[in-house]
């Protein structure tokens, strides 16, 4: 089994910043990918950014260029540094890893991020 934890989010201002962070844990083979997707009221959870094995990024459009996503493979985590936030930034943040043979999600319990105006 793989565990997640996630750390960071919060409370910030339009144009503030903030980083959230995950550490996975356990059983871990062969991680693919790590990345965060995001889900806000009503909405379907969205990728937000994700970082492959080979270090290759991919970011929303939304996001590019505001987003960075980083991760340390000897320590397992990726963090997400998010700058310039927008009130539409707002929703639930989880750290997604892929990993294995079989390439299993994992995920993890979401932190809240939220972006007043």
């Amino acid at each position: 089994q793989v565990q997640l934890v996630e750390s960071g989010g919060g409370l910030v201002q339009a144009g503030g910043s903030l980083r959230v962070s995950c550490a996975a844990s356990g059983s871990i083979f062969s991680i693919h990918a790590m990345g965060w997707y995001r889900q806000a009221p009503g909405k379907q959870r969205e990728l937000v950014a994700v970082i492959f094995s080979g270090g290759s990024t991919h970011y929303t459009d939304s996001v590019r260029g505001r987003f960075t996503i980083s991760r340390d493979n000897a320590k397992n985590t990726v963090d997400l540094q998010m700058n310039s936030l927008k009130p539409e930034d707002t929703a639930v943040y989880y750290c997604n890893v892929v990993a294995g043979i079989s390439r299993q999600n994992y995920w993890g319990q979401g932190t809240q991020v939220t972006v007043s105006s």
